[in-house]
C-alpha cells in the first residue's frame, strides 16, 4: 500500500511543479508559495475532519508536537528555496536538483532512524547522486554560481530542507495520525510563509494576481495537499529509504511536461541526467 500511494504523490508533485510555474510567472514566489499553503490547509483540516481524526490533535506528546513543528519548518525552507529557484529558473533543471534530496534522506533515515544500510539502497543513492551532478555540471561550467546560475545553489538548499522533513516528520507520526500531522505541519507553514510576505511587503501584490494566476496557484495547491496526504502516508507505514525514491519519479513525468507544456528546449545532459536519477530510483524499489 506504500508503494501505491508513493506513486500517486509522484505524479500529484510533478503536477505541482508545472501548475506552479505557470502560476507564479511574474509573481514574487515567497507570496505564491503563502497562498498555495492557504489551499493545501484547507484540503488536509477537511480530510482529517472527515477520517474523525481532529480530536487526535490533544493525545499528541510534546516529543512528536516537537517533530511535527520542526518538520513544518523544514518544509517552509525547503518551499521558499524551491519555488525562488522555479522562478528564476527551468523546471527541466530544478526540479531533478531538488529531487536528488532522496541521497540524503537515504543517508538520513540509516544514521537517525537507523533503518539497514541494505546494499541496493546504497547503489541507488549513488546512481541518483551521479545523475545530478550530470543535470549540475552542463550549468556551471566556469565551477561559480553566476547571477543566472544562483537557482542552482537554491535548489541544492532546497533539497537539503526537504530530506530534514521527511525524516523529522517519520519521527513525529511513530503514534500519531499521518492526515492529523500533515494539518498540523500545514499550519506551521503556513504561518511560516506569511510572515516572510508580510515582512517583505509582497503581500500587497496579491491585487496585481490575476485570476488566471489565482486559478493555478490554486489547482498547484490542490495538487500538493494531494501530494503531501498520499506522501505522508506512505512514510508513516512504509520505510522511508523505499518510499522516498519511489516519489522521485515525479522527476522524469515533470520534465516531459515541462517540454510539453512550458516549450522547455529539452537538453541532452538534462536528459541524460533524468534517465539516470530514475534508473536509480528503480534499484532502489527492487529492494522492496
Amino acid at each position: 500500500m506504500s508503494i501505491f500511494l508513493a506513486l500517486l504523490a509522484a505524479i500529484f508533485a510533478a503536477l505541482t511543479a508545472i501548475l506552479a510555474k505557470i502560476g507564479i510567472e511574474n509573481l514574487n514566489s515567497n507570496l505564491a508559495t503563502a497562498i498555495r499553503t492557504i489551499v493545501v490547509l484547507l484540503m488536509s483540516f477537511l480530510v482529517v475532519m472527515v477520517t474523525g481524526h481532529f480530536g487526535d490533535i490533544v493525545l499528541i506528546s510534546r516529543k512528536e508536537f516537537g517533530f511535527i513543528v520542526m518538520s513544518g519548518l523544514a518544509t517552509g525552507f525547503s518551499w521558499l528555496f524551491f519555488f525562488k529557484s522555479l522562478a528564476i529558473g527551468d523546471v527541466s533543471i530544478v526540479v531533478p536538483i531538488d529531487k536528488s534530496s532522496v541521497v540524503l534522506t537515504i543517508a538520513f533515515s540509516v544514521l537517525v532512524l537507523r533503518e539497514p544500510a541494505n546494499p541496493l539502497v546504497m547503489a541507488g543513492g549513488a546512481i541518483i547522486a551521479v545523475g545530478t551532478f550530470i543535470l549540475i555540471g552542463k550549468n556551471e561550467e566556469k565551477r561559480r554560481f553566476t547571477g543566472s546560475q544562483i537557482y542552482i545553489l537554491y535548489a541544492i538548499i532546497s533539497a537539503l530542507f526537504a530530506a530534514l522533513t521527511s525524516i523529522l516528520a517519520k519521527l513525529g507520526m511513530i503514534e500519531v495520525d499521518s492526515n492529523v500531522a500533515t494539518f498540523l505541519r500545514t499550519i506551521v507553514i503556513l504561518v511560516f510563509s506569511w510572515a516572510i510576505v508580510f515582512f517583505q511587503g509582497t503581500h500587497k501584490e496579491m491585487k496585481e494576481i490575476s485570476k488566471k494566476g489565482y486559478l493555478f496557484l490554486i489547482l498547484s495547491g490542490v495538487g500538493t495537499g494531494l501530494s503531501w496526504l498520499c506522501y505522508f502516508a506512505a512514510i508513516a507505514i512504509g520505510k522511508v529509504s523505499i518510499v522516498a525514491p519511489i516519489d522521485k519519479f515525479s522527476v522524469v513525468l515533470t520534465m516531459l511536461l515541462s517540454f510539453i507544456f512550458l516549450k522547455e528546449k529539452p537538453q541532452k545532459h538534462t536528459i541524460i541526467g533524468g534517465i539516470v536519477i530514475t534508473a536509480g530510483t528503480i534499484l532502489l524499489v527492487l529492494k522492496w
